[in-house]
């Protein structure tokens, strides 16, 4: 593919940039390719000269290329490649040398990754819309993450440019005879290899030949060569995740030992620098072959100079970080340092660019890293003032209609419902918005509890969802999706925010301990006050996790002090006793000990799905096709401890909605005031507690 015929204004634009190869925007024939531009270089390399090298990395983009929520239909300043892509610019204006990388999890996550994958599947002469903005960009290598195999190995084999030497699971298209288009950056990817022919399914590294600008030991100005070794990981843990492709077809082999056998060979090719791209975060625990998070054991491997990893979703160096992960022994989180080896992890969707800055030094004709001037930074997308960086524009026009396409394709149904789904009396009972999201996330729990962790087999599986939207913002702020047809857009009016599914096990004194602190979404009512009293208090919704599942049943009593709430918490009829035990299926960020529940600080997760909650509740959605109220949104299992009070009890919502209550059998509540005074567009509404 000719960048330079085909945008020419993104070349343009990027033109006056410093990279390591001239820009690094001329397309590579070859993985280990030299500049396309005649560079004079010094040779042999003079002994103490010195260059700085600024190695760049973004991870688990999920081909949110623009700052656009394609479920929401509308603008989201806070993700987005494009303004990476700023963030990457001004790093080669800075840095006289750098490098790209991408760490993986890069072309799935989207609703514009599944309409070029599954709705209208690319040409084998087509461009992947995200690696037409990264050839762009001028990338140097990339790895490979594991939600590139979550379209099956045909797909991944297409829109990389490879052929996979494998044999297909039935319903899988046929790999193309002939490479397809594909990015003009070498992918490598060393621990999944074919069972057919026992051998890597990409190439496991590449060697990559650069020019630095560099300064002598007397100050002279030159220009040097070096050459840079990349290998690349991804989790073996997709062997379970996407068993329905892999299964017979592919294995895995381990980190440790490939990065043993293979960094030598780099070395032995003439590789100054080996570079790590690891799609994975930290594990202290015994290493495994098979392990997940294998970095941590990864840095302690020799002539690792760089790690570069994901999968986490987190940012690293971080020093505030309370993660486990980076608070192991041999992590330095303000430095960004496992094991003295520079790392970086950039968050995710574009949110943050890795930056590890290089000191190198020439010692016996080859360039080593000085340790003691290395800086490791993940600078982010959002300013200090809270604005953001500004989009480079041409990236969005590159893929102008790819992203039309795409909106055009939420907009189609993916199910049905008989009743509307909506969060304007979560606050008093209606589980309508709530619950649909608890099936989805129950259902792929215990799935995968059944195929790959049969020591949790017979432990209830139970779910949490909180009511995003519950009328902070005003009258609009609510959940409200009508009953009718049901398309992919409306899935983010479910569930508002990109977390991902983990799933926890805790007792039965966690469990409750649990429901109280989501009781604190509420006052604690005087039944004697002859005064108003609201019933909410200022906890927001996504704080207010509830079970809605027909086995389980619980009381709050709201006359109680906070932390002695929950009444009558019974699991089949039978009192939960404390010591009884539970799968929960939640998302990171509460798993992970956001809101300050007690006993959630990450140490209870079991499973870290790969997946969003949203992603799974759309699948739900499109495998079950028609909701109705009776199977999909009136399992409630709490209800108020019946309370008479002297005075009234209120809360709010938008106005004019009591019969949205009276159909979800909400029968103790009215409106009390169509405005609330405050100017939002807000009425008050009175709950007899007594009913």
């Amino acid at each position: 593919m000719n960048i330079q015929a085909t945008i020419p204004r993104l070349l343009l634009v990027l033109a006056g940039c410093v990279a390591l190869t001239a820009c690094t925007i001329a397309p590579r024939s070859t993985p280990s390719s030299t500049p396309t531009d005649a560079i004079r270089t010094v040779a042999p390399l003079p002994e103490g000269t010195r260059a700085q090298l600024a190695v760049l990395e973004t991870t688990d983009l999920h081909t949110n290329i623009l700052s656009y929520d394609y479920y929401k239909l509308g603008e989201d300043r806070s993700i987005g490649f494009e303004r990476t892509a700023a963030l990457i610019t001004a790093a080669r204006k800075e840095f006289a040398n750098t490098l790209l990388f991408d760490n993986g999890d890069t072309i799935q996550g989207t609703a514009l990754s599944d309409y070029q994958a599954q709705v209208k599947r690319l040409g084998c002469g087509e461009v992947l819309a995200m690696y037409k903005v990264m050839n762009a960009l001028g990338y140097d290598a990339g790895g490979i993450g594991n939600h590139e195999f979550n379209y099956g190995l045909s797909f991944l084999s297409q829109v990389t440019g490879n052929r996979f030497n494998v044999d297909l699971r039935p319903g899988e298209q046929a790999i193309a005879a002939q490479p397809c288009a594909g990015p003009n950056f070498p992918l490598v990817l060393a621990n999944v290899l074919s069972v057919k022919d026992r051998k890597p399914l990409f190439k496991p590294y590449v060697v990559l030949d650069r020019t630095l600008k560099a300064t002598t030991a007397d100050g002279k100005m030159i220009e040097a060569p070096i050459k840079v070794g990349v290998i690349a990981f991804t989790p073996p843990k997709i062997l379970d995740w996407d068993k329905r492709w892999l299964n017979g077809v592919v294995y895995t082999d381990g980190i440790k030992e490939l990065a043993e056998q293979y960094i030598p060979e780099m070395k032995a090719q003439g590789a100054d620098l080996i570079v790590a791209i690891s799609h994975g975060g930290l594990d202290a625990n015994p290493y495994t072959p098979s392990m997940e998070n294998a970095n941590w054991h990864l840095a302690q491997v020799k002539d690792v100079d760089v790690m570069l990893i994901g999968h986490s979703h987190q940012t690293f160096p971080n020093a505030a970080s309370t993660m486990n992960q980076f608070n192991l022994p041999g992590v330095d989180k303000a430095k960004g340092l496992v094991h003295g080896v520079p790392t970086v992890m950039a968050n995710f969707w574009g949110k943050t660019l890795g930056v590890i800055q290089l000191q190198l030094i020439a010692k016996d004709g080859r360039w080593s890293v000085d340790k003691t001037k290395t800086v490791v930074e993940a600078r982010n997308i959002q300013n200090a003032d809270r604005s953001f960086v500004a989009p480079l524009p041409v990236v969005a026009e590159t893929i102008r209609a790819e992203h039309q396409a795409t909106i055009n394709y939420v907009k189609t149904p993916i199910g049905h419902s008989d009743f509307a789904m909506t969060s304007y009396f979560a606050d008093v009972g209606d589980v309508s918005a709530m619950q649909i999201v608890n099936m989805a996330q129950t259902e792929y729990v215990a799935n995968y509890i059944k195929q790959t962790m049969p020591q949790f087999a017979n432990l209830p599986v139970l779910s949490t969802a909180s009511p995003f939207k519950t009328g902070f913002a005003g009258g609009a702020d609510f959940t409200d999706v009508a009953a009718g047809p049901i398309a992919i857009n409306n899935a983010a009016d479910l569930y508002l925010f990109p977390n991902t599914l983990y799933a926890v096990k805790v007792d039965g004194a966690g469990l409750k301990a649990w429901l109280e602190a989501a009781a604190r979404r509420f006052n604690q009512i005087d039944p004697a006050r002859p005064t108003e009293q609201s019933l909410t208090s200022t906890a927001p919704g996504y704080t207010f996790d509830m079970l809605t599942h027909p086995d389980v049943s619980y009381e709050i009593d709201v006359s109680k002090p906070f932390g002695s709430r929950i009444a009558n918490l019974t699991y089949k009829g039978v009192a939960v006793p404390p010591t009884a035990e539970f799968i929960v299926a939640t998302n990171n960020y509460r798993a992970s000990g956001g809101g300050n529940f007690p006993g959630l600080d990450g140490t209870r997760t079991i499973f870290a799905s790969p997946d969003t909650n949203r992603e799974v509740l759309i699948n739900y959605v499109k495998a079950v096709k028609t909701l109705t109220r009776a199977a999909h949104g009136s399992a409630r299992s709490w209800r108020f401890v019946k309370l008479a009070t002297a005075g009234p009890v209120v809360f709010k919502s938008a106005p004019g909605k009591l019969a949205v209550a009276q159909a979800a059998g909400i029968n103790n509540v009215r409106e009390l005031r169509a405005d609330d005074g405050s100017g939002k567009g807000l009425a008050v509404y009175q709950i007899d507690l007594s009913k």
